[in-house]
């Protein structure tokens, strides 16, 4: 296959012109060919002359399918880093962004054919952009590619400078919400860890406070997933959407209130509340079809994994609510487990690191010296606070008597000092 690098003085742009034309018109004829190709390339020329920028990317992607078919990936990079450096010659910043609009647009068309190839394309015109909306517009491009075309691996290292590019970029709300559900979608594709694809789905959510009712439905399906998300994760114990607005709106939803209820469970209640929701809604719960489950994986929860989990955060709330030591009977009572399974639960909590704490098997008590909380709001940062101020208190007692007893040694030692003479 014949690389395209120039050999003459000609212009790059315009050697990739003609060799793309003759690849398209090689099967009419020396004659048409000639002809066809002499045609684009003096329509190329007059384009450079004119600095018709957009124009000449345009007429340099008519064949870019073809290119994909025909040639080989190195000759298509090569083309395409001709026909991205392009977006460096106009003054325009809106006449850029058409550019990157068209040359990416053009790279997507078919996701599944070589997408890792295209991916690297979208990646050296990103590159190449100054305009910081524009840069963001091919991310996107970049991302929806990733994903469409099974690809979603090479973009994933992108998410760990998502914040900077964020600060850069200085996007608006709603392309964040895009960007946001974006990486989310990615992440659960990618088959990434949980606690990856819902981190940025409340982060997603959290854009949605204070729109109105029509705005704030459009995260409704999200927060249900974001739930179920939460729910399913066999390794998070704490969240805070029950704080978020988006989360909110589902309490009174006629369609969707079952799952804020759910949430509620597992963040404020205890193992009894959720058997006793999951056999009062099990009936109903089927009976929503398609409109629930099928489009919102709600099936996808599994009732032991719920009864594991709900295990794990009663024991915890065991701890935080009450003197610091657990009995074991309590424990036994509360998990619906026998009395032989209470250690065993125990030590899955400080495996989890939900909490730290001793066991004292003569008294049969568990006593916890720290606790993971379900949910940190208010009541908690007024309990920290407490906490805070009560051991600031203390060091100042500590730091004053060793002061005072500082003082003391010295004046003892002064007066032995007079005594010896």
């Amino acid at each position: 296959m014949t690389t395209v690098v120039p050999t003459s003085e000609e212009d790059p742009a315009l050697a990739v012109v003609r060799f793309t034309s003759e690849l398209a018109w090689a099967d009419a004829g020396p004659e048409a060919a000639e002809e066809q190709v002499s045609r684009l390339c003096l329509e190329a020329q007059e384009s450079m002359v004119m600095g018709r920028w957009l124009d000449l990317a345009s007429l340099m992607l008519t064949s870019a399918d073809l290119m994909f078919a025909k040639v080989s990936d190195k000759d298509v990079e090569c083309i395409f880093t001709v026909i991205c450096n392009l977006v460096t010659k106009p003054e325009s910043l809106d006449e850029v962004h058409e550019m990157a609009k068209l040359i990416s647009g053009k790279i997507i068309q078919q996701p599944n054919d070589k997408p890792a190839l295209r991916l690297k394309i979208l990646f050296n015109l990103y590159n190449l952009l100054e305009n910081p909306y524009s840069r963001f517009f091919v991310y996107m491009k970049a991302l929806n590619l990733a994903l469409s075309g099974k690809v979603t691996e090479h973009i994933l290292p992108s998410f760990k400078k998502i914040d900077s590019f964020l600060k850069e970029w200085n996007i608006e709300i709603k392309d964040k919400r895009e960007l946001f559900l974006g990486i989310a979608n990615v992440l659960k594709e990618n088959k990434s860890s949980s606690k990856d694809s819902f981190k940025f789905l409340t982060k997603y959510l959290a854009t949605f406070s204070g729109e109105d009712a029509y705005t704030m439905g459009e995260a409704k399906e999200e927060a249900v997933r974001t739930i179920i998300e939460f729910v399913k994760a066999p390794d998070m114990f704490q969240c805070d959407l029950l704080d978020m607005p988006a989360i909110g709106q589902l309490e009174k939803d006629a369609k969707y209130a079952l799952v804020y209820q759910l949430l509620k469970i597992f963040l404020t209640q205890r193992l009894d509340a959720y058997l006793e929701f999951q056999t009062a809604n099990s009936t109903l719960l089927k009976s929503y079809g398609n409109n629930f489950f099928v489009v919102l994986s709600f099936s996808s929860l599994v009732h032991e994994d719920c009864i594991t989990k709900m295990r794990l955060m009663s024991l915890v709330d065991l701890g935080s609510s009450g003197s610091g030591q657990i009995p074991y009977a309590l424990i036994r009572d509360t998990l619906r487990i026998s009395e032989d399974e209470v250690e065993m639960w125990v030590v899955k909590a400080i495996t989890a690191k939900l909490m730290d704490c001793k066991m004292d098997q003569m008294n049969q008590v568990v006593i916890v010296s720290r606790c993971t909380e379900r949910v940190f709001s208010q009541h908690q940062w007024q309990t920290l606070r407490t906490k805070l101020a009560t051991w600031r208190g203390n060091i100042a007692n500590v730091i004053s008597t060793i002061q005072t007893n500082k003082v003391t040694e010295e004046a003892s030692q002064g007066v032995q000092g007079l005594m010896t003479r």
